[in-house]
This record gives structure tokens, sequence and C-alpha cells, in this order.
């Protein structure tokens, strides 16, 4: 079993749009090429000239065997001899040079890589057993980090992040959006289009010509699962083993994956919801789901008329959807729910003052990375406002919780700049061997249905870790069934005979049920996910 990595930063859709100030670079002349017969439709010949790179590879600060190094890659693949970006990369040598197998690109964080482990990742992974077979790489994403950046303008809002915005809300809620990619336009220019991940998948196959070797072995998480699919479809003859933790839907888009976040998040409730009218005795919400639904809207409501009440609510919604997706906190999230139904103003804001709203507002400096704002363009969005406002009042209803309804209402898309160069990537399995997904059923960022989809597609094995709410599972939950398997193929390549089923590291809390009736509590959130993602109308839908 992998030792855990718990507790270190991890990237997610869920961090939001803001990023730190990066300092500017300015691109340089590329190299010109020789013509050669490259992958598929992957990678124009010419390009081939940047695979004989040889860098210099240095100590990382934590001199702990990590080395750096920086490889210069296209801008525009379609014109290899015009501006190159710098991509900072890290390598740790395999420990066991006998059994060595090659190379594992590690990857994880939003879309594009954003507020990823980038680079970090060979420092990070270099306590499992992976660091005995393979040299670890990582890198940052183009845009990110280390790597060349991608600013984009900062731009101040209209109105404030709102779970259950007001009509009189969407029309500034769609200016804020307009004003951000209009940032996003006079930070980034021209260069945006070319940040997608059909070239991340590119740069990717530049690492590894660079590092000399034939094939890559590859560990993706979250955004990471479909930049390595994509890898795997443009490059299949360069790919070997391929382990994709927490994953996107192959048929989504990035609206669609950010959408599925708003019914993730109420399935975790109603399971909470469930569990929670066993034990009325208890909690005294209810003996059934639909009371203690009923309870939570009057707490709502009760806590929406205190000073400061859409804020306070705000953040009520977010912790219930939060806090429902950590299955060791619905004690906590029960308590917390009855202490607010008659709470004044500051109790209220004590009892909600360690949740964070999202997505959070950027407020310090002129710039921001504008990678995933550039990366989740790449696939079309509406540019009509009403169909935003219809899935707002839609999510208003059914999926306050987690603020589901900030991702339904218009986003950079719906106002996007520029014309992507080239159509996404569809994914297919078609040359390259069969590998793992693992995918938690209540992970509240990736909707599970996302990780069954690309298991299915791929032909991969579904690892699934069952009741948890966890997000990427490998070697940072401390799940030792789940770090079995995917160290049994990724190291000795075994892999399971059929789809396997942890248990989660994190259980419901030991709090025995009452005789106050109620539904049994082994309701799954796979069928309480369905239920959540029907067409019922109403507030508790």
């Amino acid at each position: 079993m992998a030792p855990s990595l718990a507790g270190r930063r991890r990237g997610t859709p869920e961090d939001g749009w803001s990023a730190g100030v990066e300092s500017c670079s300015t691109p340089v002349r590329g190299p010109g090429g020789s013509l050669a017969a490259m992958t598929r439709d992957a990678q124009p010949p010419s390009s081939a000239a940047f695979h004989t790179q040889r860098p210099t590879w240095a100590p990382a600060p934590s001199g702990d065997g990590v080395e750096h190094a920086t490889v210069q890659v296209p801008l525009d693949y379609a014109d290899p001899a015009g501006a190159t970006l710098t991509i900072a990369v890290s390598r740790r040598r395999a420990t066991d040079p006998a059994r060595r197998r090659g190379v594992l690109l590690a990857l994880n964080g939003g879309p594009g890589g954003y507020f990823g482990l980038g680079r970090r990742f060979a420092q990070v992974l270099a306590a499992t057993p992976l660091a005995e077979v393979y040299d670890l790489i990582g890198f940052d994403p183009r845009g990110t980090g280390d790597s060349t950046p991608l600013h984009a303008e900062i731009t101040p809002r209209r109105t404030p992040v709102d779970s259950r915005p007001p009509e009189s809300a969407f029309p500034l809620l769609a200016e804020d959006a307009r004003d951000r990619e209009e940032g996003n336009r006079r930070g980034g220019g021209a260069r945006r289009p070319h940040f997608s991940t059909r070239n991340v998948a590119r740069d990717m196959d530049v690492l590894r010509a660079v590092l000399g070797e034939p094939v890559i072995n590859y560990l993706g998480y979250t955004y990471g699962t479909y930049a390595g699919a994509v890898y795997g479809a443009m490059f299949p003859e360069r790919l070997d083993r391929s382990v994709l933790d927490s994953c996107v839907h192959p048929d989504w888009t990035w609206r669609e994956q950010l959408m599925a976040q708003g019914a993730a998040h109420r399935a975790n409730v109603d399971a909470w919801a469930q569990w929670t009218a066993r034990r009325r005795g208890h909690f005294g919400l209810g003996s059934s789901a639909a009371e203690v639904l009923d309870a939570v809207e009057r707490t709502v409501a009760h806590v929406e008329t205190l000073p400061d009440g859409v804020r306070l609510r705000t953040l009520l919604d977010s912790a219930l959807g939060s806090r429902s997706a950590d299955r060791a906190r619905w004690s906590e999230l029960g308590r917390m729910v009855g202490s607010l139904a008659g709470a004044d103003g500051p109790t209220a804001a004590a009892l909600l003052a360690d949740e964070r709203i999202w997505p959070p507002e950027e407020t310090e400096g002129a710039t921001r990375c504008g990678v995933l704002d550039a990366v989740i363009l790449e696939k079309d969005w509406p540019d009509d406002l009403e169909t935003y406002y219809a899935d707002m009042r839609r999510f208003r209803a059914r999926h306050p919780y987690g603020c589901g309804v900030t991702r339904a209402q218009p986003l950079p898309g719906a106002f996007r700049t520029f014309t992507p160069p080239e159509p996404p990537t569809r994914l297919v399995r078609d040359g390259y061997p069969a590998g793992l997904v693992v995918h938690a059923d209540g992970d509240p960022v990736d909707h599970y249905p996302g990780g069954v989809a690309l298991a299915r597609r791929l032909g991969h094995r579904l690892v699934t870790v069952a009741d948890s709410g966890q997000h990427e599972i490998y070697a940072f939950q401390r799940n030792k069934q789940v770090d079995e398997v995917v160290e049994a193929y990724l190291v000795d390549g075994v892999l399971p005979e059929g789809d396997v089923t942890c248990p989660s590291t994190v259980a419901r809390p030991d709090l025995p049920e009452d005789d106050a009736g109620g539904h049994p509590d082994g309701v799954g959130v796979n069928a309480l996910a369905a239920s959540a993602d029907s067409d019922r109308e109403g507030r508790h839908a």
C-alpha cells in the first residue's frame, strides 16, 4: 500500500476561477523542423524538431532526488516555426534500476491543469511503490505554474455569489461573465485558442520524445483523466499503462461537466437526509428524507431573514453540499441545521464561519491565470442567455445545495471571443492497453456517471469506491484496497478480472438508528443520484 498523501493541496474544478498573479514572459521563436511521419492527425510533421531537445536537468530545491528542467514546445503546432512556450518539468529516477519500466507522467487540476500539482507530482509520488520502477515525471501544463503563463485581467463582479439568485440578478450575472471574457481576451490575446487539451497532449508527446522514451505510462486525476484519454486517442502507439482517477465524462461539454456537480451535490444531500431520518430521536429533523429536507428548507428560510441573510443562506447551501459529501461530517451537518433553525445573526455567522463560497472572487493584483477560461472554451457553449436563465431557474429549485446554480449561470463561454482552431477529440481506445478507472460514487466534483461512462468507452476496469464523497483516490485517501489494485496494475501489469468495488476509508458516523420510522439506510448514492437527476418539480426535487 502506498503511504497516504492526504492533506497535500490538490486541484479540482471546485477551486473556482481564482489564481495568484504570475510573472509574464515573452514567447521566443521556435526551431523549424524536417518532415517526419507522425501519429495520425495528432501533430504536424515539422514539429518533430522539438523532439531532439536535450534539456539541462538540475536538482530541485526540495533536495529529495527530484530534478527540474524546461522544454520548449510550439505555441501553435500548426505553426511550429512560430512562437514557443516553456514547459516546466520534473523527474525523479526509478529507485530500482533493475526493475525500471520507463516513465510515468502524472497530471491533475482543473481544466488545463489549473491549480493542480503540476511538476510537484514527481515529489508527491516518491513515497509510493511506483517510484521504484518508474521515472516519475511531473509537468506544469502550458500556461500554469512555472511554465509560460497565460494571463487574464481581473474584472470586478457586479453581484455577489448567491445560491438562489432572484430573477433581477440574472442579467447582472451575465454581464459579469461578459466582462470576465473581455478580461480574458485583453490578458491572453491571440494566444488563448492554443491553450487546449489537444495541445496539452501534444506537449506530453514532446516530453516523451525528449525523455528518450518510446511510450509513456500515465496517472491522471480529474482534468488529467481527460488529457490522458485524449493523449491515448491521438497517440495510441505511445501510451502503455494508464490509470484515470476521478474522471471527466467522455461526452459532456465543459458546461455539462460543471452542471453535473449540482446533481452530485444533491445526491449526497439526499443520502444524508435518508441517514438523518433514521435518527430522528437524535436530530429531530424528521422521520423521512422528505421531512428532513423540509426542515432544511425551513432553516434556510429562517437564515435568509437574518442580517446579511443572503450571504449566510449561501454559506448554508454551500455547507450542505460540502459536508454531505464528507460522510464523517454527517452528524455535524445534522446538528448545524438544527442549531441554525432558531439562531440569531451572530450565532448563525459563527456556525457558518468555516464555510467558503464557490467561486471565490479575485481581489489581489491586476491579472490572474487565464488557463481555465481558455481550455473550457475548446468545447461549445450556448450563446442564448435564455438557455442559461432557464437552467438557473431549474437549478435554483432543484440543486441549491453546493451552490449548484453557479454551474448553470452564464460563464465566459457564453461570450467566447475566439473560435477554436480544431474540434475536440472523440475519446476511443484503439491501439493501447486496457487500464483502470477509479471513481468514488459520491464524488461532488466529477460526477460518478462520468467515471462509469469513461470506463465503458475505453474498455477499462472500473474501480468504484462505494458510499464515498471523496475526490482523487489513489495515494491521497489512505484506501489500501484501491492502492493495491492500482499498484498491482502499474507495477506488475495485473488487471482485475472485472470491475471492483472498494469500501471508503471515511465511514458514516457510528450513531445508532432509532425507532422513529423513516426509510432504510441502504439506499445507495447511485440510486439517489438518479432520483436527483429526474425532472421532479419543486424546491426539494
